[in-house]
């Protein structure tokens, strides 16, 4: 471990650690029954926005550059780091380095990286979401199934992605859960390609019944269409 990277590490932690709340550590850790309640510091997001945001460049680069964090907090600013890289092709290379040290849904939710929402990186991403739906890896394939509901439900969506998301393995809790999560929203705004995949009961029964609950809890599906999916339950 090289000197560098332990005064980044040691300097984000402390920062960290004055920012953190107990009360809301319990809260967090009640949220991640999987993430060791050690790990956690209990720093709100909003604080460690800021504290991302704080970092001179040089201490961003040496944080970036070594993705294991000992803390949930350090790879929660790791990740907002990550989604401020501006290239496409560096924002690619950290993700495939931070991505398979993401033990938590929370920390892979807030990847939204600003280089991978621009209209011309929806071609050249479309190879890397096909690679980590493959990976196996539990929050890998949870954020490939983000990325297609996030950049793929638009002008660049293709019907295969329908089929990419039914077939995201392994059936582990939080990939169904987001699985459902693209169904519901894909209905919102690819109805005509979505429905049948309800209507015929093409996907796992548990993602079947968590993507018409979250359908008809959602603000953008009509209520003649809530209507109907109740009767797909």
């Amino acid at each position: 471990m090289t000197t560098e990277r332990l005064s980044a590490e040691a300097r984000v932690e402390q920062i960290l650690r004055e920012h953190a709340d107990e009360t809301y550590r319990a809260f967090q850790c009640r949220l991640m029954p999987g993430v060791d309640p050690a790990r956690v510091l209990g720093v709100r997001m909003p604080d460690v926005r800021r504290i991302a945001r704080s970092l001179d460049a040089d201490t961003a680069r040496e944080f970036l550059a070594h993705p294991g964090h000992a803390t949930y907090d350090a790879a929660n600013v790791h990740g907002v780091l990550l989604c401020r890289l501006k290239g496409f092709d560096e924002t690619v290379a950290a993700l495939d380095a931070f991505l398979p040290f993401v033990d938590n849904w929370a920390t892979c939710d807030l990847l939204n990286p600003r280089a991978l929402a621009k209209p011309e990186a929806a071609a050249p991403l479309k190879a890397h979401v096909r690679r980590w739906l493959d990976s196996g890896r539990e929050y890998t394939v949870r954020f490939a199934l983000g990325a297609l509901m996030r950049y793929y439900l638009g002008d660049a969506f293709f019907p295969e992605a329908l089929e990419w998301a039914a077939a995201a393995v392994p059936h582990d809790e939080y990939i169904d859960k987001m699985a459902a999560w693209y169904f519901a929203t894909a209905l919102a705004f690819r109805r005509g390609e979505t429905m049948p995949w309800l209507e015929e009961r093409r996907l796992s029964p548990r993602v079947h019944a968590m993507a018409i609950q979250k359908a008809v809890e959602s603000y953008r599906i009509s209520a003649e269409d809530k209507a109907y999916l109740r009767t797909l339950r």
